[in-house]
């Protein structure tokens, strides 16, 4: 019988890299809560915006997010502690003292730092994703007491395969040589051969996130490392509370544009799979495969493929049908528009449905706001949009296959007891539920929209459909007047598809009459 997971991290010392940010948060309040007897957690956080370190780390933990937790251990915010550093600079800006502690003292490292942006520079990109590792590594081969190295990466790192399996494929190119060349390069140089560089991947992102895993496996071949790759991480399943979730990255900026009614077309694929994972599902999964890697201590680097497409697949279509339905029922406060969303793979018929849904409107509002003496905005949002769109095109437009036999063998090891607070189990996930979860999430904790002002928005959404029913009726009888009321041709094709439908209205009819 292997020990159980709390029993595992019980006066351990965790190295936590990229805390601020959205998975770093929620693995953060999921180890102190679950894990009560944790000694303490270091979190790396450089200064910003005229904040230190400290007083970053006491924001973040003052949010919605740690309630649940603050209300089971007031003084859990006595664990963390804050490291002033930042993993651009040289040895990660760390002092001295703060070094010779965190090599004396670490038990384990979970490294979640990385940039998320699609579009970064890659000089950029490889500074924050490829050689912050790299020194991050450096750090824990100096360290005395290091049981686990966990590294977070992408199940996208490798989205040139179709198939992907659970293990680190040889890099697109090496990371040393390819560090050491764009020291010499400026900007424009790098800039120009990123396209060659990156090849048949869609972004800097994948590309850096591949090279990251070779620097893992590479450097970190005398430490005991596994690899975590999430898919699209989404809103929270069940933990602390369901639907929670805090930005705008990925398809949550999508989802409230289409809440909004801004959003009315996207180029995807209704059949291609959205390979969603809730961010609670894969902190669990992350804080298991630490513990089975510290208490096995196997030879080889573990990867784990944190999907659910092969194990509980869900469709864009499907997606687009259950944002568009909650929305519908539960609406965002002053929406442009109805929610409705058309999703095509189909260039001619997408540049159309732009042309048309998003950037008339958006032109004519413009207007308005000109004339009503207020500054314009809606082309501006539309082209923001646009690029966010173009950013994911890539993946609503495919479907890939990820094997995930070691996350299927980690599940089998835990006791039932783990299984419950530490559940990492796809197959169960009811994806209409949490669809709607996931989208009064960005209401409740994005928007800041309280559920009481509901009425209020139910009743702007009936105004608007009326909007939209009065300008369909104008724009029919002007037609008629132009076009229709002058043609003798055009009125008898006019009366005959009018007839023609109908005649297919009453044979419906008499149809359901004779079922019933």
């Amino acid at each position: 019988m292997m020990v159980s997971i709390p029993e595992y991290y019980e006066g351990k010392n965790v190295l936590l890299t990229g805390a601020t940010g959205f998975m770093g948060k929620v693995l953060l309040e999921k180890l102190l809560r679950s894990c009560p007897k944790l000694k303490t957690v270091y979190v790396l956080v450089r200064h910003k915006a005229g904040k230190n370190s400290q007083e970053r780390v006491e924001e973040m933990i003052s949010c919605k997010l740690f309630d649940r937790l603050r209300d089971e251990q007031p003084e859990f915010n006595e664990k963390i502690i804050a490291v002033a550093s930042d993993l651009t600079e040289v040895d990660m800006a760390l002092s001295e003292e703060d070094k010779e502690n965190l090599i004396n003292c670490t038990n384990i490292i979970f490294h979640c730092a990385a940039t998320v942006r699609f579009n970064e520079i890659l000089r950029d990109a490889v500074q924050l994703n490829v050689i912050a590792t790299q020194q991050l590594l450096f750090l824990a081969q100096k360290m005395k007491n290091l049981d686990v190295f966990i590294h977070v990466s992408t199940a996208f790192a490798y989205c040139n395969r179709k198939h992907i399996e659970e293990v680190v494929y040889p890099p697109p190119v090496d990371p040393k040589k390819l560090i050491d060349s764009l020291e010499w390069m400026d900007d424009s140089l790098v800039n120009d051969i990123t396209p060659k560089l990156i090849g048949d991947r869609p972004n800097t992102y994948t590309y850096t996130k591949a090279l990251a895993e070779y620097i893992v496996q590479l450097e970190g071949a005398k430490l005991n490392v596994a690899i975590i790759r999430p898919s699209i991480v989404g809103a929270s399943w069940k933990e602390p509370f369901p639907g929670w979730i805090d930005n705008f990255n990925g398809p949550s900026g999508l989802f409230i544009a289409a809440g909004k009614g801004i959003l009315r077309t996207m180029r995807a694929s209704n059949n291609a799979v959205a390979d969603l994972i809730p961010v609670d599902v894969v902190i669990n999964a992350t804080i298991a495969a630490a513990w089975y890697s510290g208490v096995n201590r196997p030879r080889n680097t573990m990867v784990y493929n944190c999907t659910t497409g092969g194990t509980n697949p869900f469709h864009w279509g499907e997606v687009e049908y259950h944002v568009i339905s909650t929305f519908k029922r539960n609406p965002l406060e002053q929406a442009f528009r109805r929610p409705n969303v058309n999703l095509t793979s189909n260039h001619l018929l997408y540049h159309y449905w732009i042309a048309v849904s998003h950037k008339a409107p958006a032109f004519l509002y413009d207007i308005y706001l000109r004339i009503t003496g207020r500054s314009p905005r809606m082309m501006k949002t539309i082209t923001r949009l646009h690029k966010a769109m173009m950013l994911l095109e890539y993946f609503t437009s495919n479907s890939w296959e990820w094997n995930t036999d070691n996350v299927n063998m980690l599940m089998s090891q835990l006791s039932p007891e783990d299984k419950k607070t530490f559940n990492f189990d796809v197959r169960q996930l009811h994806w209409a539920e949490y669809m709607e979860n996931y989208c009064m999430g960005t209401k409740k904790y994005v928007l800041n929209e309280e559920m009481s002002g509901l009425p209020a928005a139910r009743k702007h959404l009936n105004k608007l459909r009326n909007i939209r029913y009065g300008f369909n009726t104008v724009l029919v009888i002007l037609i008629w007047r132009i076009f229709i009321a002058r043609s003798q041709m055009a009125r008898n094709i006019w009366y005959f598809v009018v007839s023609l439908c109908y005649k297919f209205l009453s044979y419906f009819r008499a149809s359901s009459t004779m079922r019933y």
